[in-house]
């Protein structure tokens, strides 16, 4: 039987460790419709059935295509389901990835998931950075306010960030409670083990997205390694659900949502938490994976 772990507080919200990420739903690009209709709402409806309660969407996904397969394939949805989505102040042409604009706009941002999604309220909504490296001022505070304001109006349950350095978070706390921050973290890209330490430390849930690697070389090198492939044969599984697996490992604030377009490779994911690394395992991908920063905290209350 599959354990998704968990489970962990996003905001009011308490979910699974293991949740579901939708944007591979989306065409390739993340432009458009779906290869395969007909599959991506089965691997909908099969996530829910397996009890996954945390899916993570945007509407610039396929141009607000990935919202109206969750609607069509989940709604009227569970009582204990999160969806949780995300904003930037304008969105990216032909409904692509987001641009910066004015904060404003992020309301009418929300406001559109909740219209294609087909909810009245959302269980988080992070605000999408376009730089990290960006220093937080006020334009950054302003964005901030407008999520803030969306949330005391009940349209959303809960603040987070994305694509965020550890001082935006830092700032972002300052100012009003975040309930969780999503940024690029797997084995070869743990250029965000600051904030994950910072996350740990706040007890705010850490979402890391592209868990697998962005695509392209980084996945491939990923799920290619030989060193997976001989922890795999060890402990009787992948590559990829070791990888996960050891996600989960770091912190117990740690929130998955791999995504798939496929319901076997959903459920590959979803057994990932079923893995067990043992500490020479751990150690072997410390060496090979070794961290920028080890101040997150395997044994975090």
């Amino acid at each position: 039987m599959i354990q998704l772990g968990g489970p962990f507080a996003l905001g009011q919200w308490r979910v699974h460790r293991v949740g579901y990420g939708a944007m591979q739903l989306a065409g390739d690009g993340v432009f458009g419709p779906p290869r395969d209709r007909d599959e991506a709402l089965l691997v909908l409806r099969a996530a829910v059935e397996a009890g996954i309660d945390h899916i993570d969407t945007a509407q610039f996904y396929g141009a607000g295509t990935v919202n109206g397969l969750i609607r069509e394939a989940l709604r009227p949805y569970p009582d204990d389901l999160a969806i949780v989505s995300k904003v930037a102040a304008r969105p990216g042409s032909a409904g692509g990835s987001p641009r910066r604009g004015e904060p404003d706009q992020l309301r009418q941002g929300i406001e559109d998931n909740l219209v294609t999604l087909g909810v009245s309220r959302l269980a988080a909504v992070n605000l999408r950075m376009i730089d990290p490296a960006e220093p937080p001022g006020d334009r950054f505070d302003a964005e901030l306010a407008a999520l803030a304001k969306a949330r005391e109006e009940k349209l959303i349950d809960g603040v987070g960030l994305s694509n965020v350095s550890r001082q935006q978070l830092v700032r972002a706390v300052e100012q009003t409670e975040i309930v969780c921050v999503q940024n690029l973290f797997n084995l070869v890209d743990q250029g965000s083990a600051d904030v994950l330490a910072e996350c740990v430390k706040r007890g705010i849930a850490f979402v890391p997205f592209c868990p697998l690697g962005l695509p392209g070389p980084a996945r491939n090198h990923l799920l290619t390694s030989p060193v997976l492939a001989a922890l795999g044969a060890r402990l009787q599984a992948t590559p990829a659900q070791i990888a996960l697996a050891w996600l989960l490992g770091l912190a117990p604030n740690v929130l998955l949502i791999p995504g798939t377009r496929t319901r076997v490779h959903l459920a590959e994911n979803l057994a990932a938490s079923d893995v067990t690394l043992d500490d020479a395992a751990l150690a072997q991908l410390t060496r090979h994976f070794p961290s920028p920063d080890r101040r997150y905290d395997r044994d975090a209350p």
